[in-house]
C-alpha cells in the first residue's frame, strides 16, 4: 500500500505552530546540597498536600526517583493519566510535557492537575495545529481518525481513536480487519512503521519528534560495527533507516524490558536518553550506549534528549505545589470530545489485553507501557 503524506503548509512558516520557532527554558543547575534540599522540600509538599507525582521516563532522574519514593509512578503519558485517575489523591503533579497534563485532566476532570512548567510542549503537538488538522479530517471523511497520544486535547477531540506506541499496531490492525481506511497523525515515522507492519491504507500527517527524527542510520551502522555484540533497541518514532537495523522495535516499556530481561552484555538505545536512568537502575550490569544523532564532525555525537522534558525540575514541583502554578485546564466541550477517543482505546485494550505491553510486575515496579 502506498503511503500518502499530508504536509502542513505552514510547517516552515513563522508562527506558534512551527517547531522552528519553539523554545525551551531549562532550569538553572543546582549544587548537590541544593538538589537534596529541593528534593526534601518537594517530598514534604507532596505528603502534606496529599498529592501524587506522576513522571514520564524522559524527565530528569531526580524527578523520577522522587515520584517512586513518594508513591507515584514513572511511566508514559497514558499510564500516567490512568494512574492519576485511579489514585485517591485529588492533586496530581504531572512531570512531562503539556499534552500529558491534558490527558491527565481529560481522564480526571474533578482533580487538580499541576505541572512543574506549563510551557513544556512537544514538537509533535506543535506540528499538528487543531485548525489545519480539522480541515485535513474534513477533507477525508471516509477514514477513521487515529491520533498518537502526543497531540493536544483539541486534536484528540477530532479523533475516533487515540493510541500509544504499545497498542497502535493492534488497533490499526483491528481497523484494517474491519475494512476501515485510516487517517493518521501526527508522527510520520511511527505511521510508516505501522503501515508497513499492518498493510493498512493510511493517510499520514507529516510530523516528527525532534528527538527521534535525529537518529542517523549510517552512524548507527558504524556504531554497530564498533560494538558487534550489542543489541539495537529502537523506538518506532525513529526514521526507517534506523528502525531497519533494530533487534527490538517497541515502546519505552518494551525497550526497558528488553534490557532488563535480555542476556546481551550491551545495548544501543535509540530513544530519548532520559530512559537510560531507569534502565541503569533496573539493569546495573548492562552496558548502555546512546544511538548516534550526528556525524563525526558534530560537537555532540548523541544529543537525544527532549528540550521540553528538560524544563521539568524538582524546583518546579516545589513551585507548583507552593504557589498553585502550572494548573492544567481543558475546557468543555473539548474535554468530553477528547475523552471519547481515549476511552475507546482503553476499552479495546481491556477487551484485548494481549494487544498491549501492560505495566510490568515484579522486577519492574511502577513502570507503565509507552
Amino acid at each position: 500500500m502506498t503511503q500518502v503524506l499530508f504536509d502542513y503548509t505552514r510547517q516552515d512558516a513563522t508562527g506558534s505552530s512551527c517547531t522552528a520557532q519553539a523554545w525551551a527554558r531549562v532550569p538553572p543547575a543546582q549544587s548537590p546540597a541544593e538538589r537534596q534540599r529541593t528534593r526534601e522540600r518537594a517530598a514534604g509538599l507532596l505528603k502534606s498536600q496529599r498529592a501524587v507525582l506522576v513522571a514520564h521516563y524522559y524527565v530528569d532522574g531526580d524527578i523520577q526517583d522522587l515520584a517512586l519514593a513518594s508513591g507515584g509512578i514513572v511511566a508514559d503519558s497514558l499510564e500516567m493519566a490512568r494512574f492519576g485517575r485511579d489514585h485517591p489523591a485529588q492533586t496530581l503533579v504531572v512531570a512531562g510535557v503539556r499534552f500529558m497534563g491534558e490527558s491527565a485532566k481529560i481522564l480526571s476532570p474533578h482533580k487538580r492537575v499541576l505541572m512543574p512548567d506549563l510551557d513544556a510542549t512537544c514538537s509533535l503537538d506543535l506540528g499538528c495545529p487543531p485548525e489545519p488538522f480539522a480541515a485535513f479530517c474534513d477533507a477525508n471523511p471516509d477514514r477513521q481518525v487515529v491520533v498518537y497520544a502526543n497531540t493536544s486535547a483539541a486534536v484528540k477531540a477530532r479523533a475516533d481513536w487515540m493510541v500509544t506506541s504499545s497498542c497502535a499496531l493492534a488497533i490499526v490492525s483491528h481497523l484494517k480487519d474491519q475494512g476501515h481506511k485510516v487517517l493518521w497523525a501526527p508522527d510520520r515515522h511511527l505511521g510508516r512503521y505501522i503501515q508497513e507492519q499492518t498493510g493498512a491504507d493510511m493517510l499520514l500527517w507529516n510530523g516528527a519528534c525532534i528527538v527521534h527524527d535525529e537518529f542517523k542510520g549510517l552512524e548507527l551502522e558504524l556504531m554497530r560495527q564498533q560494538h558487534p555484540g550489542a543489541l539495537v533497541l529502537v523506538h518506532p518514532e525513529s526514521p526507517q533507516s534506523v528502525v531497519a537495523q533494530a533487534d527490538v522495535v517497541g515502546s519505552t516499556t518494551q525497550l526497558l524490558n528488553a534490557v532488563v530481561k535480555g542476556s546481551a552484555p550491551a545495548y544501543i538505545v535509540a530513544t530519548d536518553n532520559g530512559l537510560m536512568h531507569r534502565m541503569r537502575q533496573l539493569a546495573p550490569g548492562k552496558v548502555l550506549l546512546e544511538a548516534p544523532t550526528a556525524g563525526r564532525s558534530a560537537t555532540c555525537k548523541s544529543c537525544a534528549h527532549c528540550p521540553w522534558m528538560a524544563m521539568n525540575a524538582t524546583s518546579g514541583v516545589v513551585n507548583c505545589l507552593e504557589r498553585g502554578s502550572g494548573e492544567v485546564h481543558v475546557p468543555e466541550p473539548v474535554r468530553t470530545q477528547a475523552l471519547g477517543c481515549i476511552t475507546r482505546m482503553l476499552d479495546f485494550v481491556a477487551r484485548n489485553p494481549a494487544s498491549v505491553q501492560l505495566p510490568a510486575r515484579g522486577p519492574l515496579p511502577h513502570v507503565g507501557a509507552a
